[in-house]
């Protein structure tokens, strides 16, 4: 009996789930009250609803091209992306995410597979989807911070809004001057038709089910161990003195030490405290609204290094491989951060 040429990944898997099993015993011994209910509620739960996000996004994507929507899809941004030079496929990916990142990143990665993209036009798409990443989260925030700070709230996103606008013209931009579009991603779109008419004879659940498996356990053998580290790390205490040992260093004579706290709390996964702080500080009278904005900036640009790898690089190395994925979080996120320290500094000369 001929071995299956799947075999591998699920042996990968298997290697994978050793060695977080491993690396989390390890840590029950390093780590004091690490137990049972700890390590369900703060690791295995999320974990889990992690993965379940991640096979929602994927089938979502193998839907959409299961079904031959790239092209419709690809219509809704049609103009920008026909600037940027980075053809429809990309387009339809940029419209996915707004309602699933991990599906516009699966899908960007299958289309890089299948030659149908360039590495360049992955890379500048992949970018310009932090735009619908930042309104797919701008709803749940919006409404917390607003009663929170007020204006110096509604300030602190426009000038976010303003750098993730800056940030992806320059990359259309340089798509348009940078990149080439694929042979068959013209107007007429045929190699997409063509491949949407064949997929017509074979069912979705076909489909579907041939490729999620492999995919679901190609993402699981990274995604497992980093989680688990980075989970191992932060119960030790690692995260919380990376963020006082950062903040001390961001406090400059325009954020007085007063918004220190601020900046402290902003490191949090989610800013409600560093908000609500803001907020009682402003309240107060201790910070200006013009020293909580730039309080709050500094806080949202420091808080990447944590951020990034409790909650961004399991699924970035998850879905495009540990280079891939650590390449694309780097560069997006310093682009971003630079698009950011590019307006907090306008801001505070013209403020």
């Amino acid at each position: 009996m001929r071995p299956s040429k799947a075999e591998p990944k699920y042996i990968r898997l298997a290697v994978s789930g050793v060695i977080s099993v491993a690396i989390l015993i390890c840590g029950t011994l390093w780590v004091d009250n690490l137990g049972i209910h700890r390590i369900t509620t703060k690791l295995l739960w999320p974990l889990t609803r992690l993965m379940f996000f991640i096979t929602v996004g994927l089938i979502i994507g193998q839907t959409i091209e299961a079904l031959g929507w790239t092209k419709k899809l690809a219509k809704l941004a049609g103009p920008m992306f026909r600037f940027s030079k980075l053809g429809q496929r990309c387009g339809a990916a940029f419209v996915t995410a707004f309602l699933s990142g991990v599906a516009a990143n699966a899908m960007l990665l299958d289309f890089y597979k299948d030659e149908k993209i360039t590495r360049k036009q992955l890379f500048l798409s992949n970018f310009v989807n932090q735009m619908p990443a930042y309104f797919l989260h701008l709803p749940t925030t919006f409404f917390i911070v607003i009663p929170l700070t007020g204006w110096a709230g509604a300030l602190y996103f426009l000038l976010t809004f303003s750098a993730m606008v800056v940030r992806t013209i320059i990359f259309l931009v340089y798509g348009h001057f940078q990149t080439r579009m694929q042979p068959d991603d013209d107007g007429h779109h045929k190699g997409l038709k063509q491949s949407s008419q064949e997929k017509k004879s074979r069912s979705l659940y076909k489909i579907i089910s041939k490729k999620l498996p492999g995919r679901i356990s190609g993402i699981a053998v990274y995604v497992l161990p980093i989680y688990v580290v980075v989970y191992v790390l932060n119960a030790m205490g690692m995260f919380e003195a990376a963020r006082k040992w950062l903040a001390v260093y961001v406090v400059t004579s325009f954020v007085p030490m007063e918004s220190l706290s601020v900046v402290i709390l902003s490191f949090a996964a989610e800013f409600t405290s560093g908000f609500a702080a803001a907020g009682a500080l402003l309240d107060a009278g201790v910070l200006t609204t013009k020293q909580t904005v730039l309080a709050l900036l500094i806080g949202n640009i420091v808080a990447f290094p944590v951020r990034a790898l409790r909650h961004q690089l399991p699924r970035y190395i998850g879905i495009f491989a540990p280079k891939m994925g650590t390449q694309l979080l780097l560069m997006g996120q310093g682009f971003r951060i630079m698009s950011l320290v590019f307006v907090g500094y306008v801001y505070y000369l013209v403020g």
